[in-house]
């Protein structure tokens, strides 16, 4: 968590300095990604995830100058060779599907991975995650619905931070609660908050279970907050009030969690200091490595979009 946090910082400080396009930031929601994580089993389970996930691809194994090679287009980036937006693309090594920037798609594709598995006789879980906006897509009923009918093992997890970009909750959708919606597919819906990580992880345990069993789906619907605006191009001022944004910080998740900690005998302040340090000196050698790396040649740009033969390619390359 602390170590996500410090890569969203140092990510946005890049944007700032013109060397990072875009980034939309994980900053509130690090304490159910890390939870949700750690209640799957990455060796099999399947991860369908979204543009707000910097937390949960460190949890699964992607290191950060692989993310950073994202956000500053470098030559080795691995997710899409750096051809698409920071964090889009696939990533074989740690089990992450490609994935777009259009809300919702992702959420009938875990539904075909669910199915699959299932047709194989696989144990194995799909978690796909998405924000409070993509539950009113068209995208998110047919996914649930399908995965309600054929009692797939996948858990549909939501991240509410009560805003889609800048449209509040309640302009939304006629009710309070995303997870009151799986009563209408058949299966469990679970609201939890998103800030305790101990809360998340039973929702999430009990997910597991239930999906390996073979009784299907969970619809989870995580309360956090977005403690940054939606994007780096978003300025949050122009529709939350000043009584919101103070009110969201007083919900940041690793201070909440450092504190629970603390309470328990489980973290000392040498520790948590200790904790710190370290993720800063990671994320400063991640950025100077990064920083120094080539970015991609001209002769590339077809590289995985047009076959070597094409015309077009051989026209651009010989020129």
């Amino acid at each position: 968590m602390v170590l996500s946090r410090y890569l969203d910082e140092r990510v946005w400080l890049l944007n700032r300095q013109g060397k990072a396009a875009i980034a939309a930031s994980a900053q509130g929601h690090e304490a159910t990604q890390v939870a949700c994580i750690e209640a799957t089993d990455p060796s099999k389970d399947h991860y369908l995830i979204y543009y707000r996930q910097f937390t949960a691809m460190l949890a699964l194994g992607t290191e950060p100058e692989e993310m950073l090679r994202g956000f500053l287009a470098k030559e080795t980036e691995p997710m899409s060779a750096a051809k698409q937006f920071p964090l889009h693309g696939a990533h074989p090594r740690v089990d992450l599907f490609n994935f777009s920037n259009v809300i919702a798609t992702q959420l009938p594709q875990a539904a075909g991975v669910a199915l699959a598995d299932k047709l194989r006789g696989s144990d194995a879980v799909t978690v796909v995650y998405f924000g409070d906006g993509a539950s009113s897509q068209g995208d998110t009923h047919e996914a649930m619905n399908f995965a309600g009918v054929h009692k797939l093992p996948v858990i549909f997890f939501c991240e509410n931070n009560r805003y889609a970009i800048s449209v509040p909750l309640e302009k939304q959708m006629g009710i309070e609660s995303v997870a009151s919606r799986a009563t209408g597919y058949g299966f469990p819906g679970v609201q939890v908050d998103g800030t305790d990580v101990i809360a998340v992880h039973e929702a999430t345990s009990a997910a597991v279970e239930r999906a390996r069993a073979g009784d299907g789906p969970t619809l989870i619907e995580a309360s956090v907050e977005r403690l940054l605006p939606h994007t780096t191009d978003d300025d949050h001022t122009r529709y939350r009030s000043a009584e919101d944004i103070a009110h969201m910080s007083e919900r940041d998740p690793l201070r909440i969690t450092s504190d629970v900690l603390k309470r328990r005998d489980l973290l000392t302040e040498y520790e948590d200091d200790e904790i710190h340090s370290t993720a800063k000196k990671r994320v400063n050698v991640a950025t100077d490595t990064v920083d120094a790396e080539p970015y991609p040649g001209v002769e590339t740009m077809f590289d995985h979009i047009l076959n070597d033969s094409d015309r077009n390619a051989e026209v651009f390359r010989n020129a």
